[in-house]
């Protein structure tokens, strides 16, 4: 049974969205509850692979440029009851890989009304997903897959690799309704995605100095021969060029955590190759204070005393000891 990553608060379950609970991610032993809006369909899927099909698919009327807001057609006539997908724009950036966690812009409607379900256009705030089985509808899974940054991609999802046969209530989505999605595929992510941008002087001798590579291997973590420092330390390693980091964001990371004390590993996602995903609102109060203000790209070490960490209440089993200070390697991949 996986457990959550121990840098979690207590939290609720997965945000609920159009399509259903977000997953967690793949990680057999230090997964995250996915609060990203990562959506899974709420059938079972245990159908087969559909057949990929040219169409038919509706026009996108207006909007037709990568990253604007696409205006798609009513659907003409009866769906294929299998996978429609239509490259619209083609990109020259890195292929999305089953597992991979992308970063797109997306629209979603219902073939035969036309009726917008939801788009992230509108909010400014692009899609976060894990595509993988379980973490998102299959529909998504199967035409996104293969698909290169930069694309926008339209299509079609009957109720086999969508709802199934019970639909959506809440969403107004009946068992026999086909959705038709336009994607802006902006990034992909995997599990030797790093930080990009400059080194930064680590010259503080109060502070652990850590590896600067960016090949996807956990960097090293040196913490100094000193007693930690008694307040929150958050200082760039690498220091990206993305947007801020905002208090209430839900961020995509590579972290690895070790005790001050022992400089014993006790939490990696360079461990188990798996990236999380999680809410700056659903973690201890040191490493959303640490990350907010940062920037995407970066990586950042965040020096976590007691008090902002789990105190005199470890989780059990972690191998963190009563008023630990923690110590974090991050690297902010992307943020929604």
């Amino acid at each position: 049974m996986r457990r959550r990553s121990l840098i979690l608060a207590a939290v609720p379950a997965g945000l609920v969205t159009l399509a259903g609970c977000g997953d967690d991610d793949s990680s057999d032993s230090s997964s995250a509850v996915d609060s990203s809006a990562s959506p899974s369909a709420s059938a079972p899927s245990a159908a087969p692979a559909p057949k990929i099909v040219d169409g038919p698919l509706p026009a996108i009327t207006a909007g037709t440029k990568f990253g604007e807001k696409p205006t798609v057609a009513k659907g003409s006539g009866e769906p294929s009851d299998q996978l429609a997908v239509r490259t619209v724009i083609a990109g020259g950036g890195r292929t999305v890989a089953e597992g991979d966690y992308i970063q797109a812009h997306y629209l979603g409607q219902i073939w035969d009304t036309g009726k917008v379900l939801d788009n992230s256009y509108e909010r400014k705030a692009p899609l976060l997903a894990q595509i993988a089985q379980g973490s998102t509808m299959e529909g998504w899974r199967y035409a996104l897959t293969g698909k290169k940054t930069g694309s926008r991609v339209e299509f079609a999802v009957p109720p086999t690799w969508g709802f199934g046969k019970e639909g959506n209530a809440e969403a107004g989505i009946k068992g026999t309704d086909t959705l038709v999605f336009v994607f802006d595929i902006q990034d992909t992510f995997n599990a030797k995605s790093s930080a990009k941008g400059k080194d930064v002087p680590q010259d503080d001798a109060a502070v652990p100095v850590v590896g600067t590579n960016t090949d996807g291997k956990a960097p090293s973590v040196k913490i100094p021969k000193t007693d930690p420092p008694k307040k929150l330390v958050a200082e760039y390693v690498i220091e990206g060029d993305g947007e801020v980091v905002a208090a209430d964001n839900t961020v995509l990371v590579q972290y690895k955590g070790v005790v001050w004390d022992t400089g014993k590993e006790f939490d990696s996602t360079y461990k188990n190759s798996a990236l999380t995903s999680f809410s700056l609102q659903q973690v201890v109060k040191g490493w959303g204070q640490g990350l907010t203000g940062r920037k995407v790209g970066s990586r950042v070490v965040i020096v976590i005393p007691p008090d902002l960490g789990y105190g005199d209440q470890p989780p059990a089993g972690s191998g963190i000891e009563k008023d630990s200070t923690m110590v974090f390697t991050v690297d902010i991949l992307a943020k929604m």
